[in-house]
């Protein structure tokens, strides 16, 4: 019966296609952002494994706690907009990146101070710094994220949906308050960013197990590694609002489907694109956790969520994920977690400041 249920859960989860299935080039690269902070094509080189070290992590996080409003159990939007003087709906949708379709869940944490230029629950200035000073920023972090596979920055001064997520990747890997936000010029984080040597294992990341996977909705960035070493960083696109990827510890991986049938690519059972070949199929050698979700490789990974509730990788990424995994030579689909081997997390929460 245990087979039986996560039989049925598992064609829960996935996405509609975006682009048909083909190899990445450049071009897909720059439609990843459309006003870009990247011209730069991903890099087909093997990725490293690399040991890495830390500056002390100084700051404190910067939110406003008059601020911030929680979401409680039975809350909507409506509702907190009569509680919040002087506050219209809009207005909160607006000032935390949200819109009508958006599902809100007890915990969450709104802004309510309206219009300061800044994310209160972050801490973050909504205000992007002076294009000199975020060239300097997009050059430093080019020169940290070298030995990973984020996409690497062109230095044009935009602190862009690209430039802010790897900024937030490195506070993770800094240790710093994480936050998808600018980087204020004179900052303790600047600091940080500036005397660091590497990155260590961010918050949150499952240790103890012999290969992990954590998955970063704040970030949209997807790190992987083995007990305390750190070995990749990748970008992701998880679920957009409706179809969140649901948090949780330490899932072990489930289910992997080579799709071999079809070049790699697997047809969404719940979003299914007209036809289930390599031009159409939209998801990439899918391995599955968490009931039904995956991690799998797609042609479009843009840097906010925008899948039925999976994490997207770029196809080259996946394939490096799978011979990480050392299940390159699985020809069949498989739903023994000892062939896979990997523990998966996932935590965070994407806000906008667009």
């Amino acid at each position: 019966m245990a087979f039986v249920a996560s039989l049925v859960l598992l064609v829960g989860c996935s996405e509609a296609g975006h682009e048909g299935a083909r190899d990445v080039s450049a071009d897909d690269v720059a439609a990843v952002e459309s006003t870009s902070s990247t011209d730069a094509p991903i890099p087909d080189t093997e990725a490293p494994t690399v040991e890495v070290t830390t500056t002390e992590a100084p700051p404190t996080s910067g939110r406003n706690e008059s601020c911030i409003v929680s979401v409680a159990a039975g809350d909507s939007l409506g509702q907190i907009a009569v509680r919040v003087d002087g506050v219209g709906l809009d207005e909160i949708e607006s000032e935390n990146g949200l819109s009508s379709d958006t599902v809100i869940h007890p915990g969450d944490e709104l802004d309510v101070c309206i219009g300061n230029d800044v994310d209160d629950v972050t801490g973050a200035s909504r205000l992007a710094p002076p294009v000199e000073i975020v060239q300097k920023q997009q050059s430093r972090l080019n020169q940290l994220f070298a030995p990973y596979r984020l996409i690497p920055l062109g230095l044009d001064g935009d602190s862009g949906p690209l430039t802010r997520q790897m900024l937030c990747a490195a506070r993770m890997g800094l240790g710093l308050p994480v936050s998808s936000g600018h980087m204020a010029s004179g900052s303790e984080e600047e600091d940080a960013l500036m005397r660091a040597d590497g990155f260590g294992v961010p918050a949150g990341a499952a240790t103890w197990a012999n290969k992990w996977i954590l998955i970063d909705k704040t970030c949209q960035v997807l790190f992987i590694g083995e007990g305390d070493e750190l070995v990749n960083i990748y970008p992701t696109s998880t679920g957009e609002p409706g179809f969140e990827t649901r948090d949780g510890q330490a899932f072990s991986a489930f289910r992997y489907d080579p799709a071999l049938d079809n070049n790699g690519w697997h047809d969404s059972t719940n979003f299914p694109v007209a036809i289930d070949d390599p031009q159409s199929g939209n998801m990439y050698k899918p391995i599955y956790f968490n009931s039904g979700q995956a991690i799998h490789g797609a042609n479009y990974v843009p840097a906010d969520p925008q899948s039925k509730g999976c994490a997207r990788t770029f196809p080259l990424h996946q394939e490096e994920l799978i011979s990480w995994l050392g299940i390159g030579d699985i020809t069949q689909p498989t739903w023994r977690e000892s062939d896979i081997g990997a523990t998966v997390t996932v935590q965070g929460s994407f806000r906008s400041i667009d």
